[in-house]
């Protein structure tokens, strides 16, 4: 009983101390034997004597160590593949021995932090030693029933080989643990994810160990591309200059990938940047790139992508040219680096200053799993972009909307108007201020110079406003001269579904025109009952720009009741001796003279819209109510300094003058001599 106690003790310490015991070298089942000599004398004769020999056998024990323990790898990029992760299994045991490896790879395990995951792709016990995968090696990862290595010799090792790849996603300072085993140096629990000797001869048992190494995520190549731009406003035709950089905050050198340059495929990094619409490309200054870049031009049309786009570094026309760009062949971004100052100058060429100049440039490279990197201008955001910069791009960083921001040069807008008569807004009178536009009202149809009008009456007229400053434009129309008791609303589409604005009294109403446009407005002025016929009224219309307050132009749109003025005169001529030269007395010469005269303004000079009087027929007629002088006159003559008369004849009683065309401000008299009865 007390010898299978100290045998159990025994054994209990063997397993306990395992490392003590497999750092010995000596091998399971080596006899050591013992025995002791000795030599006496008995004062005069030397003897010798033995002990008996003891024999003791070693042990057969168990040993695993899978190393490293808490090992570290290199660290790895999203997407990057063919990471090995490397292992050694040495048997520290004092037999041989041989390691068994779970069916369908359950003895590796991966455990990942944050966005990464992770495929196995390969797991081998490298056979050959070769420290690498190949057709000689036994698969412990798609093994479909346990794997048992070959025999390891007491203190030999072998090496397993554990391949992944990075899946998209993973994200810097994740982590990724590869671990080999499932439990750090004890006997073998027949565990899932256990790896384990084989022999059970051992007086510890079979033993199972666990090995772990970590790599760490960090980012690839990140390029990010910036650029400077004037933010303006700056004059037409004036020259913007433009400077970009290019750098790499990743933790991976940026590669290039493959364009066309003088007419041949080249690898390089490429900067591109298309030329502003509205701009030209200048040579002077000259466009320049820091060392190890290449100014390029293009002229394919932006339609092409620049991956697509064939580039010269000779200059084209500059006229033609739709990108520059900088190339550097066969070159490389190094990690925390920057490329800089890309430089280049436009002239401004457009005439319309609405639109700001827009700019956005393309960067192109490769990154460490030679995936191909874009990054746009205009953002933060590092490789970012939508591989060809057209000026489509939103206004969003990269992050939100797949590309970069298309920055704007702001252009001096210097506002400009013209407003006056229907299609002719720059008509001119003594000035561009005082042109204006004649209608007249039925309102003073019938009635007499002098007479008031019974009721309101409205005329509409039609004006051209035309924008003819450098930009879109507001113009906000009022009408600083109005007659009194008159009324004035603006329409500023017509029949469009814009309500009238009444712009007397104060009012006004902004009408947007576009860059060159001209755009017809019309105005109803309203004059109020009890106004004097056969006179003008004068409404002021102005038009202010509101890109520049203070630039104005004005127009004047005339109200006539009737213009076309009949004033009639009497005049007796009396030679019969009977009375006085001008009484009236039988046989006496009566006159009578109508002054006929167009009221309408006369106009200084052109684009004017004037009234003139056309087919104007002046009636005499001696036996019309009130008229009763054809019943106590004889006729003598009809005549007129303008124009036709009809039936001028003895007997008649009836006469006309005819004026085909009666001009502003002319007149004209037609006399009818009697004689009285």
């Amino acid at each position: 009983m007390k010898r299978i106690s100290i045998l159990f003790v025994a054994l209990l310490a063997l397993d306990f101390f395992a490392p003590a015991v497999l750092a010995q070298s000596t091998p399971g089942g080596t006899i050591i034997s013992n025995r002791a000599t000795a030599t006496y004398s008995d004062g005069t004769n030397v003897f010798t004597t033995v002990s008996n020999t003891v024999t003791t056998t070693v042990a057969n024990v168990a040993g695993l160590s899978i190393t490293p323990d808490g090992g570290v790898n290199p660290s790895v990029v999203s997407l990057q593949t063919g990471v090995l992760f490397q292992f050694t299994l040495t048997n520290n045991g004092n037999i041989s021995d041989n390691f068994l490896f779970k069916a369908s790879g359950a003895s590796i395990r991966t455990v990942t932090s944050g966005t990464t995951t992770v495929t196995l792709t390969r797991a081998v016990i490298d056979a050959n030693g070769s420290n690498t995968i190949n057709a000689g090696d036994t698969d412990i990862l798609t093994n479909a029933a346990d794997v048992t290595s070959a025999a390891v010799a007491q203190g030999g090792t072998l090496v397993v080989l554990v391949e992944l790849t990075v899946n998209a996603g993973a994200s810097a300072s994740d982590t990724i643990q590869v671990l080999l085993g499932d439990n750090a140096s004890q006997a073998a629990n027949l565990s899932a994810n256990e790896i384990r000797t084989t022999n059970i001869t051992p007086v510890n048992g079979r033993r199972e160990d666990i090995g772990d190494i970590t790599a760490t995520v960090q980012d690839d190549a990140q390029i990010r591309l910036t650029k400077t731009v004037p933010a303006g406003p700056v004059a037409l035709g004036s020259t913007l200059a433009y400077s970009l950089s290019l750098a790499n905050i990743g933790s991976r050198d940026a590669t290039g990938q493959t364009f066309t340059v003088d007419g041949s495929p080249q690898i390089g990094i490429l900067v591109a940047d298309p030329v502003p619409v509205g701009t030209q490309l200048v040579g002077a200054p000259a466009p320049s790139a820091p060392a190890g870049f290449t100014v390029v031009y293009t002229t394919s049309a932006l339609t092409s992508a620049p991956s697509a786009a064939a580039w010269t570094s000779a200059a084209p026309p500059l006229a033609t040219v739709t990108r520059i760009g900088f190339f550097a062949a066969t070159g490389t971004l190094t990690t925390g680096s920057t490329a800089s100052p890309f430089t280049f100058s436009v002239i401004i060429t457009t005439t319309n200053a609405t639109s700001p100049i827009g700019n956005i440039a393309d960067a192109f490279a490769k990154n460490f799993v030679a995936s191909n990197l874009t990054d746009q201008s205009g953002d933060s955001v590092a490789n970012v972009g939508d591989q060809n910069a057209n000026f489509t791009e939103g206004a969003a960083p990269g992050n939100v909307d797949g590309d970069g921001i298309v920055q704007f040069t702001l252009l001096t807008q210097a506002g400009s108007v013209l407003l006056g008569p229907n299609g002719a807004p720059a008509a001119v009178n003594t000035t561009n201020n005082n042109d204006f536009t004649d209608l007249s009202s039925s309102a003073g149809n019938g009635l007499a110079p002098g007479s008031t009008t019974a009721a309101p009456s409205t005329l509409t007229f039609t004006n051209s406003l035309q924008n003819t400053g450098n930009a879109n434009d507001t113009f906000r129309v009022t009408a600083p001269t109005v007659p009194a008791g008159f009324s004035v609303s603006v329409d500023p589409d017509g029949a469009g579904p814009t309500a009238p604005a009444v712009v007397s009294g104060g009012g006004s109403v902004d009408i947007p025109v576009a860059f060159g446009a001209t755009l017809a407005i019309s105005v109803d002025v309203t004059a109020p009952a009890g106004t004097t016929v056969l006179q003008g009224y004068m409404t002021v219309l102005q038009a202010e720009s509101l890109n520049s307050p203070g630039t104005t132009n004005q127009t004047r749109d005339n109200f006539f009741p009737g213009f076309v003025r009949l004033l009639k005169t009497v005049l007796i001529d009396n030679t019969t001796g009977s009375g006085g030269p001008f009484d009236a007395v039988p046989g006496a010469e009566i006159r009578y003279d109508v002054i006929y005269t167009n009221m309408a303004n006369t106009a200084a000079g052109a684009g004017n819209a004037t009234l003139s009087a056309v087919n104007l027929v002046i009636t005499e007629d001696g036996t019309a109510a009130p008229n009763n002088w054809a019943s106590f006159t004889t006729h003598i003559a009809a005549t007129s300094t303008t124009g036709t008369i009809t039936s001028n004849a003895p007997t008649n009683t009836i006469f006309t003058n005819n004026v085909a065309s009666l001009a502003p401000g002319a007149s004209g008299v037609f006399t009818i001599r009697r004689t009285l009865q």
